[in-house]
């Protein structure tokens, strides 16, 4: 059992290695998909209620009617389902920005994931990438705040206690409470790139 443990132990600076690979398959991968059509829609019921990047969305605060005649607002009414392309939502989006933003998203989550990798080599660079992701989650968790879906819907149903809104999480509220994992990665790769730093100027 010691031998074990002496082995896990030995092993540490192995696993924040691949925790500086994992953040970077993470970041690489979703990253990258922010240049498709589908995962670019989805991000904007996030962004257009973000305070940090509502901004850099054209139509928000607009708001529309809906089927039933409610006031909704208006990006709820251009949703594509994932694997489903609507031409007139797609004009939406296009007017809106979403391409381009998440295009400028995308580009910057990959750089912060390249930072965070070559940290295996360059401690300095290692450094950086931790602190950017630390701070990218920062954000990304502030949806758990700014974003309605986030949190199971009121459809309505006959149980007498129905389970809507806080704290319980829908789909995206699930994805979103993640990245707190990526939060503390990215502090752990940071003290880590830290660590070698300093003894580095020794």
């Amino acid at each position: 059992m010691m031998n074990f443990l002496q082995k896990l132990a030995d092993l540490q600076p192995n696993f924040i290695h691949f925790m500086r690979i994992s953040i970077f398959v993470v970041m690489a991968w979703i990253g990258g998909l922010k240049a498709f059509q589908y995962e670019a829609d989805g991000i904007v019921p996030f962004v257009i209620n973000s305070p940090f990047m509502s901004f850099f969305m054209q139509n928000k605060g607009k708001t529309a009617t809906n089927e039933k005649g409610e006031t909704v607002a208006e990006y709820m009414l251009h949703k594509n389902p994932e694997g489903k392309m609507v031409s007139k939502n797609i004009e939406w989006h296009k007017e809106n920005g979403t391409y381009w933003f998440s295009y400028g998203l995308g580009t910057v989550i990959c750089i912060i994931g390249l930072f965070v990798l070559s940290g295996i080599w360059f401690p300095k660079a290692g450094l950086i990438g931790g602190l950017l992701t630390f701070g990218m989650s920062i954000v990304t968790l502030s949806f758990l705040i700014s974003t309605p879906e986030v949190y199971v819907p009121n459809l309505g149903g006959d149980m007498p206690t129905p389970r809507y809104g806080f704290p319980y999480l829908s789909g995206a509220g699930r994805l979103v409470l993640k990245d707190i994992i990526m939060m503390a990665g990215g502090l752990i790769v940071a003290s880590d790139a830290a660590s070698r730093l300093l003894k580095k100027g020794k």
